[in-house]
């Protein structure tokens, strides 16, 4: 005699709990006696653990869109790349729209807030791939990368006047040193004379991570659907990216090859693994420690220039590399030590 008996509860709180009880009877004979085996298996799942669990698979997908940025660049101008790459993200995110049954929400939740939509559209996807793109096509993959990811240092600092939130002095030292290690990264080693391969590369680098900044906080005012918000975003900044590619140049070429890159970054860098990052931010109880993780991308990101872009690394690149990765293991450090820490 066999039997399973499954019973599930569900805390709407905090937490989601399943709890699978699997009672196996075996039959009875006259050399073994009736035996019964109860196993029971208890899984939580948190919001917390849900946050990082979206952040590390958008860090692993995103690690990859700076080769992929530099590959369509070959082809492409920065606002062509963009155009093609919002196209993309546009038709990917209206299908995960479809797909959760939520198309209906698309036109009440625009008439909610639509000045907050057009401030969107406006910041992303429009000025900041029109500016990071522009980085990439000055710099060197290494370099545009390292002064991209400082958005998320940045990112808790504005966060402290624009949303109220506290840093602790291991997140501004966590911060520091990372920092360091980006800097190192994007002088090549002449930290004593900050020389660029392009002055006006870094100043698109560092003005991408003020708009992506800005982005994310207005973003956390934002009580809509987050998925619908993105899709809603890019169709508001399609028309001005629209207009800017008929101002500032002609028409992208539609080559199998350089439309397939295109594709690629729509996907994998505005669509699938921008809804990602969305939900695990949505989720995170401190912002300080999902955008930590973004420091792990950029670690990936180099293995893949060097290997696919033939790019080579400078010696100071895995010193700063080194420094960001000292700088997340205090992080979590950190949060280890306060868990275990005695209660006074």
């Amino acid at each position: 005699v066999q039997s399973v008996v499954v019973s599930s509860q569900i805390n709407n709180k905090n937490k989601n709990l399943y709890n699978i009880h699997y009672i196996l009877a075996s039959f009875k004979n006259h050399q073994m006696p009736f035996m019964a085996i109860r196993f029971s298996i208890r899984l939580t799942v948190n919001k917390s653990n849900l946050s990082y669990g979206y952040a590390i698979c958008a860090v692993l997908l995103w690690s990859t869109v700076a080769t992929a940025f530099k590959l369509a660049l070959s082809h492409y101008s920065p606002i062509q790349l963009v155009f093609i790459a919002v196209i993309t993200s546009i038709i990917t995110l209206f299908s995960i729209i479809k797909i959760q049954g939520k198309f209906s929400l698309i036109i009440s939740q625009f008439k909610q807030q639509p000045l907050f939509y057009l401030q969107a559209g406006l910041l992303n996807p429009f000025l900041y791939y029109l500016v990071l793109f522009k980085a990439y096509d000055l710099l060197p993959a290494q370099q545009a990368l390292a002064l991209n990811y400082t958005w998320a240092l940045l990112l808790p600092l504005l966060a402290v006047p624009f949303l109220g939130q506290k840093l602790s002095k291991t997140d501004m030292v966590a911060a520091l040193i990372a920092y360091i290690g980006v800097y190192i990264i994007a002088t090549q080693g002449n930290i004593t004379s900050f020389n660029f391969d392009s002055n006006l590369g870094v100043l698109m680098g560092l003005l991408s991570t003020v708009l992506w900044s800005l982005y994310w906080i207005i973003n956390t005012k934002d009580q809509g659907d987050p998925v619908i918000s993105l899709f809603l975003s890019f169709m508001v900044g399609l028309p001005f990216i629209t207009t800017a590619l008929m101002v500032m140049g002609p028409l992208p070429t539609w080559d199998p090859q350089a439309l397939l890159a295109g594709i690629y970054v729509g996907l994998f860098e505005m669509g699938i693994t921008f809804v990602l990052w969305l939900l695990a931010l949505k989720y995170a109880q401190r912002t300080a420690n999902i955008t930590t993780l973004a420091f792990l991308s950029p670690v990936l990101s180099i293995g893949f220039i060097a290997l696919i872009l033939d790019e080579k690394i400078e010696p100071a690149t895995y010193v700063g590399l080194g420094l960001i990765l000292m700088a997340l293991g205090l992080q979590t450090i950190r949060i280890k030590f306060k868990k275990i820490a005695p209660v006074t």
